[in-house]
């Protein structure tokens, strides 16, 4: 790959299973990946680009599963590869304690997407037909004021992800919904 050229889908995808076994963390970075192209349409955006960031975002988690050395070791190998560089810098800055900004709308899409679909995930997962078409955004909402509830999941991020990208808070959990029903068979929701 020419460095900072585009990589291709089946590149990204190669690159991600490989790199990632678990089934729930590739339906992760499809789940962004949605969200994120649904976004790059919405701004008017590069949608491949975008789709792309979302794809790889956590594609090193499994070899590197701390903030000691994710996603700052997974952006070396990126880098190493060509990966163009405003993709580098987005997957970086989604993970707060790096101290990259968010300095694109892009950057701030994956930041806002990120924890918001593992949320998802997790209100289908506890429907009766286990289906992203059974969750409704309030009960997201409701859902996101229970500790008890996706504990992993960090709803500061999810707000402060919401701000940042400049959307409300129940129009971003629709539209992230949304896009991620566009998948919903590769999510197996």
């Amino acid at each position: 790959m020419t460095v900072g050229a585009l990589p291709t889908r089946d590149q990204a995808l190669a690159l991600l299973h490989e790199w990632i076994q678990n089934p729930n963390l590739r339906k992760h970075c499809y789940a962004v990946e949605a969200a994120m192209r649904a976004y790059a349409r919405h701004y008017g955006e590069d949608e491949e680009r975008w789709g792309l960031t979302g794809l790889i975002h956590d594609f090193d988690w499994e070899r590197h599963p701390d903030a000691e050395r994710h996603p700052m070791r997974g952006v070396d190998h990126l880098r190493s590869l060509g990966w163009p560089e405003d993709i580098c810098r987005a997957v970086l800055g989604h993970a707060t304690y790096t101290g990259v900004p968010r300095d694109t709308r892009m950057a701030r899409a994956l930041f806002a997407c990120d924890e918001l679909c593992g949320f998802l995930v997790a209100c289908a997962l506890v429907t009766p037909g286990r289906s992203l078409d059974e969750v409704e955004v309030a009960s997201v909402k409701k859902k996101m004021k229970r500790a008890d509830f996706a504990r992993n999941v960090n709803r500061d991020d999810i707000l402060n992800g919401t701000a940042e990208l400049g959307v409300d808070l129940d129009a971003h959990i629709a539209f992230t919904l949304e896009a991620m029903r566009g998948i919903r068979g590769d999510l197996g929701l």
